[in-house]
């Protein structure tokens, strides 16, 4: 049994509301995000699922994937998506110190601001863990922290495409913001999951956003 549900409930809202969980909505819009890339393998691939149904995204990159690929960045900032920062490292929060975690968010949003973006500073800590003095600091300088709404489970290698699917579709309302990884080792999972995704809430009259 899983500790973390796909549907963040509303009491873990509640104890944060300064975070972004979801988009306050009665509009058809939804909005997917991707975290850990830029990935060769996997990113280009997402771009060309996007582009197919005219949706937009948020990737939350991480900063030294962003310094290996810098033409990837580039390719999703051309397709007009958001860009967020996942770190420079990937760095559980928990573990660090605080001026060391700040240290590596702003070495990846230095590297991320080599290609011209919108400015826009969202931030999403790895895992989802981080202190609340670390959120704190990292508000203070003007990042806006967003979690998520649903939880696909694409990452993990014990759920099914077909439970990462419903995962999204039992989940998903107005407004949601899903989490996605555009990694390695999410491709299966993600690769089985992402068209369908799309096919069905834009047959539904959804519209996909990117954050902003």
């Amino acid at each position: 049994m899983k500790l973390i549900p796909a549907k963040t409930p509303g009491f873990v809202k509640s104890l944060f509301p300064n975070f972004i969980w979801n988009i306050d909505t009665n509009k058809k819009e939804l909005y997917l995000t991707f975290d850990d890339g830029p990935t060769p393998e996997i990113t280009l691939w997402v771009l060309e699922q996007l582009k197919a149904f005219s949706a937009k995204a948020t990737f939350f990159c991480i900063g030294s994937n962003v310094d290996k690929y810098p033409e990837i960045l580039k390719a999703i900032l051309e397709d007009n998506h958001s860009i967020g920062n996942h770190t420079f490292n990937h760095l559980k929060g928990w573990k660090h110190k605080t001026k060391d975690y700040l240290t590596d968010v702003e070495l990846a949003q230095k590297t991320i601001d080599k290609t011209p973006s919108s400015g826009s500073k969202l931030f999403r800590p790895p895992y989802g863990k981080f202190k609340t003095k670390q959120a704190k600091q990292l508000q203070k300088l003007g990042y806006n922290i967003v979690m998520w709404d649903v939880l696909s489970f694409d990452w993990d290698a014990s759920v099914s495409k077909e439970d990462c699917l419903n995962n999204i579709l039992n989940s998903v309302k107005e407004g949601s913001i899903v989490v996605l990884h555009d990694s390695v080792k999410a491709e299966q999972n993600l690769k089985g999951v992402l068209p369908k995704v799309l096919e069905y809430y834009s047959n539904r009259g959804f519209t996909f956003k990117a954050l902003s």
